[in-house]
């Protein structure tokens, strides 16, 4: 259960720079976006704590942060245009290669 509260973290944890840029895209929605943002701040940070009861801390924050990290250039390359690069695609690539490193040598 505790990797499901870690990947739903991972997931929430995207959500909030998802809600900062669209309540800048969308001044009159700014409201709304930030609630947004602050709800997935809140869960995000709720469900690492539960993964945490089981998984080694150290572990679930660089699976926590790193998850957030590449998602959220993953989110920013195909629905705002962000650059897909080759180098920041190889950079994000070698902090998945980070994450799996760290998981399998606990």
């Amino acid at each position: 259960m505790a990797w499901l509260y870690l990947i739903l973290a991972a997931i929430f944890e995207i959500g909030w720079p998802l809600g900062f840029k669209m309540s800048s895209e969308n001044p009159d929605r700014f409201w709304p976006w930030m609630a947004f943002a602050s709800a997935c701040m809140v869960l995000s940070g709720a469900l690492l704590y539960m993964a945490q009861k089981t998984i080694p801390v150290s572990t679930a924050y660089v699976i926590w942060t790193g998850a957030g990290a590449v998602g959220t250039l993953i989110i920013g390359i195909f629905c705002f245009g962000d650059s897909a690069s080759f180098m920041r695609l190889f950079f994000a690539f070698l902090i998945i290669v980070g994450i799996i490193g760290i998981e399998t040598c606990r």
